[in-house]
């Protein structure tokens, strides 16, 4: 069973068209640079943009509204087979799966068209592929994902999740057509390209 979610993108819209100078801070409204910030409410799954003063306010581990999203972005050696991806009922070989403090369960949502859909998430299946793969255990709660591009050859990351909707932004926005059309899937190889190139930049500092 799959059912719609919210489109929490649409808060991140300017990530796949032309930023608007006078953007603000959603908490304080301050001004904001290109590279700012993003909160998201847990309870809603809304994410918010905001200015480094307010993000800071939610960078800890207590339990508050709002979670600050973490920007780091990890290419990982994960193990999926066939059999384990068709297990999770995703119907399409992309999607991204994280741990909700909320629902207290894993939930994976795959992009579509019409933006974000929820697959109903068998927790057997989705515990034996962290059982064989320990670093989705110590996924940070709501801000963290597992990114997966099974389209070719598999590419796993660990995302901030505002990444994640931003991916479900740009399909929505460039789909045209019953197949998507040239345009959606130049998009989303340039997507990956830049998620394998910011991680090799991570990886080298580290």
């Amino acid at each position: 069973m799959q059912r719609m979610q919210y489109s929490p993108f649409t808060s991140l819209q300017n990530l796949v068209r032309q930023r608007d100078a006078r953007e603000r801070c959603d908490l304080c409204g301050a001004g904001l640079s290109s590279a700012h910030q993003h909160l998201i409410e847990p309870a809603t799954r809304k994410l918010l943009c905001a200015c480094e003063a307010c993000a800071l306010l939610f960078d800890s581990p207590s339990k508050t509204k709002y979670k600050r999203v973490p920007r780091s972005v990890r290419r990982v050696d994960i193990q999926i087979t066939d059999a384990e991806w068709d297990s999770l009922l995703i119907p399409i070989g992309m999607a991204f799966l994280f741990k909700s403090s909320i629902e207290q369960s894993p939930i994976a949502i795959y992009p579509s068209p019409a933006g974000a859909t929820e697959s109903t998430l068998l927790l057997e299946a989705w515990q034996e592929i962290v059982d064989r793969n320990p670093v989705l255990g110590r996924l940070e709660p709501d801000v963290e994902a597992l990114l997966v591009n099974r389209l070719g050859p598999p590419e796993h990351y660990l995302v901030p999740i505002d990444k994640c909707y931003e991916l479900v932004g740009l399909i929505r926005s460039h789909w045209r057509g019953l197949s998507g059309g040239p345009e959606v899937w130049q998009q989303i190889r340039n997507f990956f390209a830049g998620l394998s190139k910011q991680a090799g930049m991570e990886f080298s500092r580290a």
